[in-house]
C-alpha cells in the first residue's frame, strides 16, 4: 500500500490537510473563505474540523468552525471539491459528549446541519470514551456509513492498546474499522506515537494525520521565549515547549533551514512528511506568509544528513 493514502481510502491528493480550528477563531468568515480558496487553488483538497471547534474561546460554545465551513459551501457551491473530515466525542457545552450510540447519531446530525452538507468523507472519534462499549461505538459508526452520512471513520487520541481493541471489535462485528489515526505528533511530541502506535498503523495500513504538526506554532521559530507568547491566541498551548530540548530543536531547525534556504516551519513539516508512518499532517495558516511556508514544506526534500540532525535534536529525553 502507498502510505500516502489515508488508510485504504485514498482521500487526500496532497500530503497536507488544512486544520479548520482557525475558522471562526483567528480567521473571520472572509479570511476563512479566502484561505480555503487559496488551499484549493494550490492543489490541496482536504480540510479537517470538529464539532467542538472553537469552544475554548470566550463566548464560543463549539460548532463555530463547522458553521464557517457551512457558509463557505453555501456561498461557493463547491462542496464536491473538498474532502471533509469532522469529529465527535469531546464535550459540547450543555449538550453532551462521548462515543455512545445515541450521542454519535445525534451529534452527526448537528455537524451536518452546521456544515450544510449531507455527508462527511471522514468522521473521527475525537477522543477515546472508555464508558461506551467499543462494540456500541463501532456499530454506531457502521450505521452512519450504511446510511450514507459518513464515508470512512478514524480515531484520534487513542492509545495503542485501545486502538487495537477497536480494530478487533470492528473485525469481530464485521463492520467498518477505523482507517485513519489522528495523533498528537510533531518534532517535539514524538514519544507517545512512535513508541505506542506507529508500528500498529504501519502493520494495519492505517493512514496517519498528525495534529499540532507545528506544535501550535513553536516549530516555526516565531516564539523563542515565553514572553513572545504573551497576549497571543495560542499562549496557553505553548507553555511547555520552552525547555532545553525545545531550544535544541529550534537550533537544528534554524541550521537546516539556512542550509536549504527555507524556513524552520517548512523544515519541521518536511521532517514530519518524511516519517514512514505519516500520511498527511494537519496544518493551519492565518496569513499569506504562513501559507507560503506550508507550500514550501511539500516541495522540500530533506537529505539523510538533515533528517539525522533533526532526529538527534528532537529525540525525547530519557526519564530519570
Amino acid at each position: 500500500m502507498n502510505q500516502r493514502q489515508l488508510g485504504r481510502t485514498d482521500l487526500a491528493t496532497a500530503p497536507l490537510i488544512f486544520g479548520g480550528n482557525v475558522f471562526g477563531w483567528t480567521l473571520d468568515d472572509k479570511a476563512s473563505f479566502d484561505m480555503i480558496d487559496a488551499w484549493l487553488d494550490a492543489g490541496f483538497n482536504m480540510i479537517d474540523t470538529a464539532d467542538v471547534y472553537s469552544k475554548w474561546v470566550d463566548g464560543h460554545a463549539g460548532g463555530e468552525s463547522e458553521s464557517v465551513l457551512g457558509r463557505y459551501f453555501a456561498q461557493r457551491g463547491n462542496r464536491d471539491r473538498i474532502v471533509l473530515a469532522s469529529k465527535v466525542g469531546m464535550e459540547m457545552p450543555d449538550a453532551g459528549e462521548g462515543l455512545s450510540r445515541d450521542w454519535i447519531l445525534r451529534e452527526v446530525e448537528a455537524s451536518l446541519a452546521r456544515l450544510q452538507t449531507d455527508r462527511l468523507d471522514l468522521y473521527f472519534a475525537h477522543t477515546d470514551d472508555q464508558r461506551a462499549p467499543l462494540d456500541e461505538t463501532m456499530e454506531a459508526f457502521d450505521r452512519l456509513i450504511r446510511d450514507g452520512k459518513v464515508r470512512h471513520i478514524g480515531a484520534s487520541n487513542y492509545d495503542g492498546s485501545r486502538l487495537m481493541q477497536a480494530l478487533s471489535s470492528a473485525h469481530d462485528l464485521e463492520v467498518p474499522r477505523y482507517e485513519v489515526l489522528q495523533p498528537h505528533y510533531n518534532m517535539y511530541e514524538r514519544g507517545n506515537f512512535e513508541h505506542d502506535m506507529a508500528e500498529i498503523c504501519i502493520e494495519h495500513e492505517l493512514g496517519v494525520t498528525p495534529y499540532f504538526a507545528l506544535a501550535s506554532g513553536f516549530l516555526t521559530g516565531k516564539y523563542r521565549k515565553p514572553a513572545d507568547t504573551e497576549g497571543r491566541p495560542r499562549e496557553g498551548f505553548l507553555a511547555d515547549y520552552f525547555d532545553a530540548r525545545g531550544q535544541r530543536i529550534l537550533e537544528a531547525l534554524d541550521a537546516v533551514a539556512q542550509r536549504f534556504g527555507t524556513t524552520p516551519a517548512a523544515v519541521a513539516l518536511a521532517w514530519l512528511i518524511a516519517q514512514p508512518s505519516v500520511t498527511a499532517p494537519i496544518v493551519s495558516a492565518t496569513s499569506h506568509d504562513q501559507f507560503t511556508q506550508l507550500i514550501g514544506a511539500v516541495e522540500l526534500q530533506l537529505d539523510n544528513d538533515a533528517l539525522a540532525r533533526l532526529d538527534a535534536a528532537s529525540q525525547p529525553d530519557s526519564p530519570d
